[in-house]
């Protein structure tokens, strides 16, 4: 099976984590909720939106929706690896190392619980 690539990937950020990074201009590194990159060995990231929806209904579904925002990372500002791999039934980008922020290109909000 081909690796999949993309010229852009999603992570589901904590906004108090996002924004604490931009204002200090250091690099991103929480994994996913309550988790660090140290903790986890990689950042956690999506391919596109489906992916996005179900890790929000699978681990995000007690979060108010105002707490996180979505970053769109452009992978060729990333200087760390990225990985796809297996996760269930599909591939999950992993981001083997801190993202700059210079890297994030967008932030989004998300849509409510559905």
């Amino acid at each position: 099976m081909p690796v999949p690539t993309h010229d852009t990937l999603l992570h589901i950020a904590e906004r108090t984590h996002w924004e604490a990074a931009r204002d200090t201009g250091v690099s991103y590194s929480m994994s996913t909720l309550g988790r660090t990159l140290d903790e986890e060995g990689f950042i956690h990231c999506s391919s596109g939106m489906l992916q996005v929806d179900g890790v929000l209904a699978r681990f995000y579904a007690a979060v108010p929706r105002s707490d996180l925002v979505l970053l769109v990372i452009d992978t060729s500002r990333l200087d760390a690896p990225v990985r796809y791999e297996q996760a269930d039934d599909d591939l999950f980008p992993h981001v083997y190392g801190p993202i700059p922020v210079s890297a994030v290109i967008d932030v989004r909000s998300l849509p409510e619980t559905r």
